[in-house]
């Protein structure tokens, strides 16, 4: 069994330089695909559309399940991907232009930064025969929109989501089958929003509404988890990971709803997986908890019309919880060579009622189709590869501000990734 040498290994210091420069550079990154979380950290669950919890697939595996890291040796992953939104809004109907009323104008309008480089990385020591502990750094983000359009009255149009999180994890076995594992979370986040100036006379504080440059806030949570090997051929894995809580973002105490709050929704992942001769399946189940974050799940009506903008109950983008199929086939084939292949649907969190706001954030992805492969190559180095299509779709719903049936709004987005990682 590898034992743990980190303390003067200069791999380790190695590891650690490359984590604070990429952990910076993650900060520039972007990434919705259900709602606003990533559809899989690493190429490797990602290349099966996100599905693992009951899978061990290398150090990043804490993002999944803290548990999958118990059996694994000394490890370093490094990975890069690119993604590919393409975002946009459609209004249909001239606006009734009526005192009291808050029309757009018509057209279709897309939003730019369509180009995303993000980073992970992650590493995994053995302590003992029976520990382990790692690290993964790894991002989320994605109701980023820039819209070069006075949308609301103000241009540019848009908001600017990064989510950073540093991941420590510590894992231990119980007996030969089974483990479990615990992730602290320390997370950052900073955001910006841009030409909102208009809801002025809805906010409780109309000078930390909007265009106040990039505002911060850090938090902490945590993630737990299960891996157990029940039969030969059948794993089965669970992980939870807490609400993140996270510092309110002060410049932007007169838009989020309790005073700036944009805390990071607990989520839950349940799995199974089965091994057979160089083939197996996994098939997970995640849910999101966005509808028990106020600034994201509270409704826009009636709570614009009885409360401002920053209070406790003041108005959201309204999303509803998301439930999430993921399911994922690989296979292993002579030379050293796994392929990968996956699919993920989950209904999308925005009701019909609520596209206005969510011009902001179209997270209306449902569909993703993946497909990769790693190449083991000498002294157990491997390089992997992904590729994922998340399908075009879109909602459409009235104008809740002007008089019903007079405009009607469709978000509608699609995206590309593709990403390849290094692990030794």
């Amino acid at each position: 069994m590898q034992k743990a040498r980190f303390s003067n290994s200069k791999s380790f210091f190695g590891f650690w330089a490359v984590l604070c420069l990429l952990g910076s550079f993650a900060l520039n990154t972007a990434h919705a695909t259900n709602g606003y979380f990533s559809h899989g950290y690493g190429i490797k669950y990602k290349g099966l559309a996100g599905a693992g919890v009951a899978l061990r697939l290398g150090p990043l595996g804490p993002a999944t399940n803290p548990a999958a890291l118990a059996f694994g040796k000394k490890h370093y992953d490094v990975s890069l991907s690119f993604f590919n939104p393409n975002r946009q809004y459609t209004v249909t109907g001239n606006p009734s232009l009526q005192p009291g009323t808050f029309g757009l104008a018509p057209g279709t309008v897309e939003s730019g930064s369509t180009l995303f480089v993000i980073p992970s990385l992650a590493a995994n020591w053995s302590l003992n025969d029976n520990t382990a502990f790692g690290i993964s750094i790894y991002g989320n983000g994605g109701m980023n929109t820039n819209y070069d359009h006075p949308t609301f009255g103000f241009k540019p149009t848009g908001v600017d989501l990064s989510q950073l999180f540093i991941a420590p994890t510590l894992a231990l076995k119980a007996g030969a089958k089974h483990s479990f594992g615990l992730t602290p979370i320390l997370s950052y986040q900073r955001f910006e929003a841009n030409g909102l100036l208009a809801f002025g006379p809805f906010s409780s504080a109309a000078g930390k509404l909007s265009n106040n440059a990039h505002s911060n806030s850090f938090g902490f949570g945590a993630r737990l988890g299960y891996l157990g090997e029940w039969m030969d051929f059948l794993s089965v894995g669970a992980s939870y990971q807490t609400k993140v809580k996270m510092g309110e973002f002060d410049d932007y105490a007169g838009l989020f709803a309790g005073q700036g709050d944009f805390d990071i929704p607990a989520n839950w992942t349940v799995g199974v997986a089965l091994g057979f001769e160089q083939m197996g399946l996994a098939f997970d189940i995640q849910q999101m908890m966005y509808s028990d974050i106020k600034s994201v799940g509270n409704p826009m009506l009636p709570n614009l019309q009885r409360a401002r903008l920053g209070n406790d109950n003041g108005a959201g983008f309204g999303w509803k919880d998301m439930t999430v199929f993921k399911g994922g086939v690989y296979f292993q084939t002579s030379g050293g060579w796994t392929w990968r292949a996956g699919y993920s649907f989950g209904k999308q969190p925005i009701p019909e009622s609520e596209v206005l706001f969510n011009i902001l954030a179209p997270g209306v992805i449902e569909q993703h189709l993946t497909v990769g492969f790693s190449k083991a190559l000498r002294g157990e180095k491997e390089i992997s590869f992904v590729a994922m299509r998340a399908f075009s779709n879109s909602v459409s719903g009235g104008n809740p501000l002007d008089f019903p049936g007079q405009q009607t709004i469709e978000l509608k987005m699609d995206q590309w990734e593709f990403g390849v990682g290094f692990s030794f």
